[in-house]
């Protein structure tokens, strides 16, 4: 197992691991007929561009040089939070839920924040996403009651945020 910071050569496979993840995890959450339209390379442009642009961090993990999981990452977009971190995405291919994978990209982005010098960092999970919601709070993350609401197709949903800070954890 291998982590890395992602490069535009990545973006493809970043793509695909959030499509493949997004019609997994979100299936009974997200519409379905957004999940079937859903496609592979959904994600390249805006990923080229955040790599490009340095907008955000990317880490791709890869399993006998396959790529399984990636996470990004970087400076808070709450412009209330100024100085915070905020992990954008966390996704794995389904094959690789609840196998450790997950821990294991969340630990590498949580260090690379904390050596940047953010104290504390968010990040925002679908309210009905309780698979997702145990994991984090298993890795220490606490819900803060905030949300916001977003529109996929029509259909609102909630986003809830979870935040971490360095001085009250160890890590």
């Amino acid at each position: 197992m291998e982590v890395k910071k992602a490069t535009i050569d990545d973006v493809k496979d970043i793509s695909r691991i959030h499509a493949l993840s997004w019609k997994y995890a979100y299936k009974g959450i997200i519409l379905q007929a957004f999940l079937d339209e859903l496609k592979e390379d959904h994600w390249v442009s805006a990923f080229v561009d955040w790599i490009k642009d340095k907008v955000l961090t990317a880490q791709i993990l890869f399993e006998n040089s396959k790529p399984i999981g990636c996470v990004a990452y970087g400076t808070s977009r709450d412009k209330s939070l100024p100085d915070w971190g905020e992990i954008i995405s966390l996704y794995l291919l389904p094959e690789y839920f609840g196998k450790g994978y997950g821990n294991k990209l969340l630990n590498s982005a949580l260090l690379d924040l904390k050596e940047l010098g953010y104290e504390s960092i968010y990040l925002w999970v679908l309210k009905d996403n309780q698979r997702a919601r145990r994991f984090y709070e298993k890795n220490g993350l606490q819900y803060n009651n905030d949300e916001y609401v977003l529109d996929i197709m029509g259909e609102k949903l909630i986003d809830v945020r979870y935040v971490y800070s360095f001085n009250s954890c160890t890590q």
